[in-house]
């Protein structure tokens, strides 16, 4: 046997996360320029960072030397939220506290929920820590609330939901799913990931983190990654009641966010008028994208994010004479659509770089 052999079984099990295509990368296989390859794969803001992030970070630059302190970003985010400081807790990016979730309610003989085309770190997290995940059939690409309130067993511990979701952008109504929770035992965590919930347009938006009052088994995820535009940095929290906050943060890693990371995000946290300038642009650029997928007759999956998910036919091909020109979408061949693909809303200009190449690829 070899010392693989030794690995612990649910660990071997796991298919490695696989990001989009790095725009270095391309560079690389292709040998284009990196100034003309367009990147609409990772739901990144075509904004970049804040002019307030990145004067924050460049005066953080000053104090590497010294291990980060995390209480100005925990402070800005309980006035944010209207939450104690207590029940904040900091990760390296939203993944890493889904992953300390999974650590502290999963194990060998626990199970999770979880819908299908949903996140894939959510059976990432699940099988890293023993557990076992189970994937209901999807109801028109989103979520079936009934069928994962059905499919909840004695041995579930966790429920991973994503609203809006990705890859596929859909949006569960907030009182379909406040009647969910209603639904959901008391000894099962449910976890709801809300990274692209500031694309949600603000009249229609509810703050669910009031919800935490009535449903402590509740546990709301967010990353400074998408709208704030700091996906390099690796900076997202979770809200949740002061007694699973605790528990998260005895398994969370000491100081998993560095000071570059905590400084750009209490000055992203406060730059209003760039999350209004990124939303607006999303806005323009989603009618810009939708128009072209039309324009080709193709159908699309109507989001509520950041992208839009559009059935491509051979999407192995399509997304082939993409990257040969230049333009990086996402294959989602491994959330089980294997024809469709979803590209990220960018600037106007990249936006037609993607209608320009997606013409000669069909």
């Amino acid at each position: 046997m070899s010392l693989c052999d030794f690995g612990m079984p649910y660990v071997r099990a796991i298919t490695p996360y696989q990001p989009g295509k790095p725009i270095t990368q391309l560079a690389r296989e292709m040998g284009l320029p990196v100034e003309r390859i367009v990147k609409l794969a990772s739901n990144e803001n075509p904004l970049g960072m804040s002019p307030k992030a990145r004067a924050a970070l460049e005066q953080a630059l000053n104090s590497l030397e010294r291990y980060p302190d995390d209480f100005e970003l925990k402070h800005a985010l309980a006035q944010h939220t209207g939450l104690g400081m207590e029940r904040i807790v900091l990760g390296n990016g939203s993944n890493d506290v889904l992953d300390i979730l999974a650590r502290v309610f999963l194990a060998p003989g626990r199970s999770a929920v979880f819908s299908q085309h949903a996140f894939a770190v959510y059976p990432l997290a699940t099988l890293s820590a023993g557990g076992e995940p189970i994937a209901v059939p999807a109801k028109d690409f989103g979520h079936d609330l009934e069928a994962m309130c059905a499919a909840i067993r004695p041995d579930t511990r966790v429920v991973w939901l994503a609203n809006p979701n990705n890859p596929t952008g859909t949006f569960l109504p907030y009182p379909q799913l406040k009647a969910f929770l209603q639904r959901v035992p008391q000894d099962v965590v449910v976890v709801l990931d809300e990274a692209y919930n500031e694309y949600i347009p603000p009249a229609e938006r509810v703050d669910t983190a009031a919800w935490l009052a009535d449903f402590p088994n509740l546990v709301l995820t967010r990353t400074f990654s998408k709208i704030y535009g700091l996906a390099g940095l690796r900076i997202g929290y979770a809200l949740a009641s002061a007694e699973v906050a605790d528990l998260m943060n005895r398994v969370r890693q000491p100081f998993n966010c560095n000071n570059l990371a905590l400084a750009a995000a209490v000055a992203a946290l406060d730059d209003h008028a760039f999350v209004a300038q990124s939303y607006a642009l999303n806005r323009a650029g989603m009618e810009q994208i939708v128009a072209t997928l039309k324009r080709f007759g193709l159908s699309h999956i109507p989001s509520h994010g950041n992208f839009v998910t559009f059935k491509a036919g051979d999407a192995a091909t399509v997304n082939r004479k993409l990257l040969e020109q230049g333009v990086i979408v996402r294959p989602i061949g491994g959330y089980g659509m294997p024809e469709w693909l979803r590209v990220t809303i960018g600037r106007e200009g990249e936006n037609t770089r993607f209608a320009e190449a997606l013409e000669r690829a069909l």
